[in-house]
Parts: C-alpha cells; sequence; structure tokens
C-alpha cells in the first residue's frame, strides 16, 4: 500500500473513530444524520472537525475566511487546494449552525455570498499577477490602467447564494488597448485569459474537490458570444439585441469586483429600468414564466420547488417584475434583495402587506427546504426527494414528524404562491369577452347598433359610429401586431365599463379619446388590460369630468396612481412631500433634466390626487384651492435653490436672499387646476452684483417653471404685475419695491396688492415684502376718488368681456365673481387705514364678513354675497371640469346675483 494512501485510510479511521465515540461537540452530532457530505467530510479531513469545533458559537465573516487561507502565501496551484479547503469548512459550518438552528436564513445566505466573493477574488488577484508578469499591465490609450469588473448574477449578484450553487458571473472592462509589457497582447486577450483562468481555478475538480461551478450563460450573446466585453460592446448589445429576459436577469447584477462600477451601472442601468412605467414587463415575464413551466412539465419536475408550481422562482417574478415596472421611476426599488423588495411594496401600497407577509414566510420555508435537500449530498437539487428514507430525513430536518406533515405544509405555501402570482400574472383575455364582437365588427355599423341599444346607450348609433372612426383611423390601423392585440382586447372591456355610467356614450367616447391617444405606448394598454379595476375607475372618472379625461390623456403616467386607493384617498401632507421631493431631486443633481421631469410628474400626481377627491365630493372647492396653492409653494420653494446653485457665477454660495411673492389666484388661494401663477421676484441684498445675478435667477426660474419637456409644463406663469410690468426688471429689490408702491404704482396695483402674499423663498424676504403691503393697503385715501377708480377700472373689465348670449358669466357679469372682489378690494383700500384687520389676506368671505362685523355693510348682505361667492366658485369648477364655459342659465341663480348686486350698488354706488 503507499504511503500516502495509509495515511489518508489511518486518517479517516480516526476521524470515524471520533464520531464514533461521541467525541465530537453535540451541535455537530446532531447533524451528522441530516447530512451525507458533513459525514464524509468528517472521514476525509481530519482538520475539520477541529476548525468546526472552534468556530461554531458565530457565523463565519470574510476576516475568518482570509486568516484561514492566508492569500500572502499563495500562488497559482496552492490558491486552488486553500480555496476548496475553505469551501468544506464553510459549507459544514453553515450545515452544522442551520441544522441546530443557530444559523436563519439570512446568514446561510450572506455567508455563501460572501465566500463566493472572497473566493473570485482571491483567484482574480493571483491570476491576474501572473499575467501582469507575463504580459505587463492592461492599458487604454491613453495609458490608462484597465481592470477587469466581474459582475455577480442571480443569486449571487442579490446576496441570496445557496449553500450548493453555482455562480453566474459576467466579465467586463472598460476600454480597449493593449498590455505595456515585453509580450504586448490586446485588452481584450488578456481578460479573456484572466477570464478562463478564473474560471478554472473555481470550477475544475481536483482532489480537494471543486469551489464552484461557474456559468457564463448570462453574457452577452451566451455560449456563442465572447467571454468578455468591453463597456462599448455591452452598451451596443443592450441597445441593438438586449432582450426582455435578459432586463430580468441583469435586475440582481452586482458588481463583485472593479472600481468603475459606477460607469458600468450607467450602463445597464437604462437597459433594465425604464422611465416611464413599464407594465408591458407583465407580458414579457408572464411568457418567460410559461416558457419554464412547458420545461418543467416536459422534463416531469412538478416536485422542483424552484422552477415548480408555487416555487421559489414565482416568488422572485412577483418581486422583480414591479421593480422592472416602476424601478425606473422610484430608485429605492433598484435593490437586490428579495424580501427587500417585497417589503418596499407593501409599503408603497403595490402589493397588499398581507400578501408580503405570505409570500416571505413561503419564500423562506422553501428556501430553508432547498438548503435541506442540498445538505444531504452537496447536490445543486431542488428536486424532492424519491427515496423513502430520505423523505423522512428532510422532513425531520425541517421540524416534522414525518414527510406527509411537511408535504401538508408545502403544498399549502406553493398554493398561496400560486394564487399571489395568478392575481399579479394571470391573463385576463385569456377567455376573451363577450362584447368582442363590438369591436370585431366594428366597421359593421348596423351589426353593432342593437348590441350597444342593449347595453343602454342612449345614442347608440352615435357611439358605434365613434368605434369605427376610431377602428380606422390610422393610428390604429397601424399599431404594431403586439401593441394592437392589447388594444383590441381593451376595447371591449371599455365598451362594457362604459355602458354602467349614467353618461354612457359621452363616457365611451372620452374612454375611446384616452385610449386612442396612449394607443402607440404598450406600457399602459398592458396596465389597463392586466388590473381591469384601473380600467373601471378610468370610466368613472372621465364620465364625471371631460377635463379629467384631457388631462389623462396628456399625462397617462398617472393612470398608475388608480392601482392604489389607499393613495387617492389620504390627505396631502404638504411638509412630508416637501422634504421628499426635495430629497429626490438633490439625489439627482446635476441632471437638470430630470429633476424638471419629476417635479412636473410630482405635480401632475399630486393634482391627479386631489381630482378624484374632488370628483368624488370629498373636497369643498375651498379645501381643494387651499391644496393647489399649497402644492404650487412647495414647487416654487424648491425650484429656488435647484436654480441658484445652476448660475454659475454667482456672489455667495449660500441660499439667496430672495423671494416669490403670489398674486391673483395662487395670492388668494384660490388656485385651480390649470390656473397660471401671477408671481412677482423679490430680493434683498447690498451686493453690487446681486441685481444681476438675482434677474438672472428670476429668468432661470420662470423658464423652470414654463418650459415644454417630455413630462409637460410645471405652471404657465404671468411676470406683468411687477412694477413697472413688461418694461420692469425681473427681479427687484425690496426697497425699490417699497418705493415703487408708496409712489409710482396704479390703483389697480393696489387692487392686486389684497390679494398679495408670500408664496416661497428666504422668510425674511417675505416678511419684508408683508411689512411693505400692510403699509400701502393702510394708506389712508380720498373714498370718492378711490370709489371712482375702482367703478372705472371694473367698466374697463366688462367692456373686454361683454357677454351677448342669454346665458349668466358666473366671472365677469354684473353680481358676478369680479363684482364681489372689486367690492372686497375698494373696502380694503377705503377703510383699512381705521381698521387693520381688513389688511389680513384672508380671502373674500371672510374680509366680507369682518366688514359686516365693523358696521361697514350690513351683516346679512356680507353673509348673502359671501354664500354667493362661494356657490359661483362652486359651479364655475364644475363647468371648467367639463370643458364647459362659465356660463350658466340666469334664472336660477338670480336671488344670488342680486345680493350681489345689492352690495355693489350699495358700497360703490351709494
Amino acid at each position: 500500500m503507499r504511503p500516502n494512501a495509509s495515511r489518508t485510510f489511518y486518517q479517516a479511521g480516526f476521524a470515524m473513530s471520533l464520531i464514533e465515540q461521541a467525541e465530537l461537540p453535540e451541535k455537530i452530532r446532531a447533524a451528522l444524520p441530516f447530512s451525507r457530505y458533513l459525514k464524509q467530510m468528517l472521514q476525509s479531513r481530519t482538520w475539520l472537525a477541529g476548525q468546526l469545533a472552534s468556530h461554531l458559537d458565530a457565523p463565519l465573516d470574510t476576516a475568518a475566511m482570509a486568516a484561514f487561507v492566508d492569500p500572502p502565501s499563495l500562488d497559482r496551484d496552492s490558491m486552488r487546494a486553500a480555496l476548496r479547503r475553505l469551501r468544506t469548512w464553510v459549507l459544514c459550518h453553515l450545515a452544522v449552525r442551520d441544522l441546530a438552528g443557530d444559523a436563519d436564513l439570512a446568514e446561510v445566505t450572506e455567508t455563501m455570498s460572501a465566500f463566493a466573493d472572497y473566493a473570485v477574488r482571491v483567484a482574480h488577484d493571483i491570476e491576474r499577477e501572473a499575467l501582469v508578469q507575463r504580459h505587463g499591465l492592461p492599458l487604454a490609450p491613453g495609458a490608462w490602467e484597465q481592470e477587469l469588473l466581474i459582475v455577480g448574477m442571480g443569486k449571487l449578484g442579490g446576496r441570496e447564494l445557496n449553500v450548493s450553487s453555482d455562480i453566474d458571473l459576467i466579465f467586463v472592462y472598460p476600454d480597449d488597448g493593449d498590455t505595456g509589457g515585453g509580450k504586448v497582447i490586446s485588452n481584450f486577450e488578456f481578460f479573456e485569459r484572466l477570464g478562463k483562468r478564473i474560471i478554472q481555478a473555481l470550477a475544475d475538480i481536483t482532489e480537494h474537490g471543486q469551489v464552484f461551478r461557474v456559468d457564463m450563460r448570462l453574457r452577452p450573446n451566451g455560449d456563442s458570444g465572447p467571454l468578455v466585453c468591453s463597456f462599448d460592446m455591452l452598451e451596443n448589445y443592450f441597445i441593438a439585441q438586449g432582450r426582455e429576459w435578459e432586463r430580468y436577469a441583469w435586475i440582481k447584477a452586482r458588481v463583485m469586483l472593479g472600481k468603475r462600477f459606477e460607469q458600468l451601472n450607467a450602463i445597464t442601468r437604462p437597459f433594465v429600468f425604464r422611465k416611464y412605467l413599464d407594465f408591458g414587463a407583465i407580458n414579457a415575464m408572464r411568457d418567460l414564466h410559461a416558457q419554464i413551466r412547458r420545461e418543467v412539465a416536459r422534463k416531469e419536475r412538478a416536485n422542483n420547488i424552484k422552477l415548480g408550481p408555487g416555487g421559489i422562482r414565482e416568488i422572485e417574478f412577483i418581486a422583480q417584475v414591479f421593480q422592472l415596472i416602476r424601478g425606473g421611476r422610484e430608485e429605492q426599488l433598484q435593490i437586490k434583495p428579495t424580501q427587500k423588495v417585497l417589503d418596499l411594496l407593501a409599503g408603497q401600497g403595490v402589493l397588499d402587506p398581507n400578501v408580503v407577509t405570505s409570500l416571505k414566510q413561503a419564500y423562506v420555508f422553501l428556501r430553508r427546504l432547498e438548503h435541506r435537500l442540498q445538505y444531504l449530498d452537496d447536490a445543486q437539487t431542488h428536486d424532492l426527494p424519491v427515496q423513502p428514507d430520505d423523505q423522512a430525513l428532510i422532513a425531520r430536518a425541517m421540524g416534522f414528524d414525518d414527510y406527509d406533515a411537511l408535504l401538508a405544509e408545502l403544498d399549502r405555501h406553493r398554493a398561496k404562491v400560486t394564487q399571489h402570482f395568478s392575481m399579479v400574472f394571470g391573463d385576463p383575455d385569456e377567455d376573451g369577452h363577450d362584447l368582442d364582437a363590438v369591436w370585431l365588427e366594428a366597421d359593421d355599423i348596423p351589426t353593432i347598433v342593437p348590441l350597444l341599444e342593449k347595453l343602454n346607450y342612449a345614442e347608440p348609433e352615435t357611439s358605434a359610429r365613434r368605434l369605427q372612426s376610431l377602428h380606422r383611423g390610422t393610428r390604429y390601423q397601424q399599431l404594431p401586431p403586439k401593441i394592437k392585440s392589447r388594444f383590441d382586447a381593451l376595447v371591449p372591456r371599455v365598451v362594457d365599463a362604459a355602458a354602467e355610467a349614467s353618461n354612457a356614450d359621452d363616457t365611451l367616447s372620452r374612454c375611446l379619446d384616452l385610449l386612442d391617444a396612449i394607443g402607440g405606448r404598450g406600457a399602459y394598454l398592458a396596465m389597463l388590460q392586466q388590473y381591469p379595476q384601473a380600467l373601471n375607475k378610468v370610466a368613472e372618472l372621465v364620465s364625471a369630468s371631460r377635463w379629467a379625461a384631457q388631462y389623462l390623456a396628456r399625462h397617462p403616467i398617472l393612470l398608475d396612481e388608480l392601482l392604489d386607493a389607499r393613495q387617492l384617498e389620504s390627505q396631502p401632507d404638504w411638509p412630508a412631500f416637501a422634504t421628499d421631493l426635495r430629497q429626490q431631486c438633490d439625489n439627482i443633481e446635476p441632471d437638470m433634466e430630470r429633476q424638471m421631469d419629476l417635479m412636473r410628474e410630482q405635480h401632475h400626481t399630486q393634482a391627479f390626487r386631489l381630482l378624484t377627491q374632488d370628483l368624488a365630493g370629498v373636497l369643498t372647492v375651498e379645501a381643494l384651492s387651499d391644496h393647489l396653492s399649497a402644492l404650487a409653494d412647495v414647487l416654487l420653494d424648491i425650484t429656488i435653490p435647484l436654480c441658484w446653485r445652476k448660475i454659475r457665477r454667482r456672489h455667495h454660495e449660500e441660499a439667496p436672499a430672495f423671494a416669490i411673492v403670489s398674486y391673483g389666484k395662487l395670492g388668494g388661494k384660490e388656485l385651480g387646476y390649470a390656473s397660471d401663477l401671477d408671481i412677482v421676484f423679490l430680493y434683498d441684498d447690498p451686493h453690487p452684483e446681486a441685481a444681476e445675478h438675482y434677474s438672472r435667477l428670476a429668468q432661470r426660474i420662470n423658464t423652470w417653471l414654463s418650459s415644454q419637456t417630455a413630462a409637460g409644463q410645471l405652471f404657465e406663469t404671468d411676470l406683468r404685475l411687477r412694477p413697472n410690468g413688461d418694461s420692469g426688471l425681473l427681479a427687484c429689490s425690496v426697497d425699490a419695491f417699497r418705493k415703487y408702491q408708496l409712489e409710482s404704482a396704479w390703483r389697480w396695483e393696489h387692487q392686486a396688492l389684497t390679494r398679495a402674499r408670500f408664496s416661497a423663498g428666504d422668510p425674511r424676504v417675505g416678511e419684508a415684502f408683508e411689512a411693505i403691503r400692510i403699509d400701502v393697503l393702510r394708506q389712508a385715501r380720498d373714498h370718492d376718488t378711490l370709489r371712482a377708480e375702482v367703478i372705472a377700472m371694473r367698466k374697463k373689465m366688462r367692456e373686454a368681456h361683454s357677454n351677448k348670449s342669454a346665458l349668466f358669466n358666473l366671472k365677469h357679469d354684473r353680481g358676478g365673481l369680479v363684482d364681489v372682489e372689486f367690492i372686497v378690494q375698494y373696502l380694503v383700500l377705503a377703510h383699512a387705514h381705521q381698521h387693520p384687520e381688513l389688511a389680513g389676506n384672508l380671502g373674500n368671505i371672510a374680509l366680507l364678513r369682518i366688514a359686516g362685523e365693523l358696521g361697514l355693510i350690513p351683516p346679512e348682505l356680507a353673509q348673502r354675497s359671501g354664500d354667493t361667492y362661494r356657490e359661483f366658485r362652486r359651479l364655475q369648477h364644475r363647468q371648467r371640469l367639463n370643458g364647459l364655459r362659465v356660463e350658466v342659465p340666469a334664472e336660477p341663480i338670480s336671488a344670488h346675483r342680486e345680493a350681489v348686486s345689492q352690495l355693489w350698488s350699495l358700497v360703490l354706488e351709494p
């Protein structure tokens, strides 16, 4: 017998005697029945028992692994043996701690992932040094040293590696070039050789075993593609050939090694995460899952707990599909670990918290079962055992009395996962729709009119012609087949949903206009197709408001809001919103385009949430205007520092001594959905260059607010109320503003000042403005002269908005809203000198009440006029929601109109 063979036999016998003599720690002995691999390693590795016993009380970390391997002492040959010995220790350590209940799932997966990272790094460093000695450093044309970035994919990328897993890697390097040594080769050849050596160092099976099986099939073009690729090659591949399943795969991608990971992330992020809400990912992942299911069925692997029904992969799909859908807009979803993604989805209201709890419980159960299957023989398996003895072992390892009890619990979890998976990925169009004929036969009006009549459409022929027009339209006919199929599936459901409305024909027409507008954007069609409740909500909203339909057509990204009723019903928290939006904008500094789009998207989102509450009757007009005004103030306040930072030449880095003063609807907190902003820019800064820099800031802010971007417009702005109007400076100093208001302003400018207020910026400038405003309003004025000037201005406005119809214009006709505003403005300018409480920017209704309490007008008439103002605003708002002029029949509101006319006569025509 050879000496080494005799020694091996002796060592194995010695280890076996340890086991038989019960000299091993209790935890190791308790684990032995459930792991033939552990028993085999203890029998064949004499060093292992002591190594295990001395470290069982704590998890293994990278420092412990490095101490075991001692990298400085390694060369290419000894490195291979050392890493394989390390794997034996790591795996056996985990098996003992896991089976003893000392290691939770997080410890197991993190330890395996840390070991993989460490093993790859050691192999890379030693093999790279060997190549550099031979060929020199790989260099870019500018003589910059190049590096190999090693990307971990799948569970390794997510730091969720299982105990007997292979590892999925991709090799990338930044720039092409050549090495700088004696035997010059290209960077591509250098990194290709390095990649091959790393794979061999890890995957070759030696007398010490194997470190990891290495799978490189996720690289561009898979097995047929080059082993390594440059940044440019990878980016071009994504643009020209990247497929949907690769987006899914790259979600988990994590750079394990390499310093230029941010540059690589900048290439991969736009490929994986779209800027828009990508609901088309649902269909793509549904197709991918169907392929997996077919493969499982073909190989008769229904008992595979990873790929089978209700398995681990379905839980991962649920998490990852929402990452693909939302990750481009919500960066917090661009994370790797499955359970953390599920928690985020629960927090955002995307998934019900109870569903997430169920999925996480199933995930932990399945992953623990997965590890116990692999502890048996260190086999990369996910199949349930078929041998009764192994079935009994696995059941006991999972804490069950017998295999039937284990199967019952497993089936319970898998059934829940399947249920939740079907809720997310189920195809609502699988069985067609009863009204498919309405769209299929849209060109045949006589055929579809009777169908619409049965659905209680009041004007079935008109609606039939609208369907026919859409069906024959160029836009629909030119849709790509995949998008057209989604469109075809949606129209019958739209017809059905619209039929539930009292104004079915109008609702259908508005819904079809919306579909026509978004028809080329398959992601939105996919969302409405996948979530019937969202489609029903769309029908409900557009039925209530033509303006809402037009708003959705302009901003279809808002359709996503319809999926979470909690968001639509919750009251706004403007301070929290401001803090969050400010942080988001800071995070993407200095990307001005993205910041502008983000602010528009957030504005539209908040306005849409208010709109849904408005149409549901939850908000009064006053409450709505307060919210919209608060929202505008927040956006203005965030805009100022963003624009200030983008002015390259500025006289200081601190926050600008600058404020935005609002007039008109925003100043009076009567803002509507489509109101423009009447604003004035003020500053209080003695620096010699302040005027130039703040004028530049004002111009940039105005552009920021009013520019049309891909996300639309933030606000229309009107700057004509600044001193000297269009001919005046964009930004005015506080001193110049005071001088102008006290010495040069027209009377109408003082009228406008009654509704002005500080909206955003430096509060000290705001306080200075308010002091000026109070001083101006409280000046003593001749009542007769003031009255004549107010009447003259009102006459001028009335002539500019003459109404020749028999209807009553709520805003401009005698007894309308403008009359109330002029009455209040007169009362403030005439009497604030004696009654300072009138100088407050309190709103027209409150000021009428105060005037009544002061005896300036009859209290009863003040009450009636205030009620009229409130009612006319409500009617005006209703008209605008339906895209109508603000004109109504005169007779029903004659009593309201009369109250205002009486007050006008009493105050301004005594």
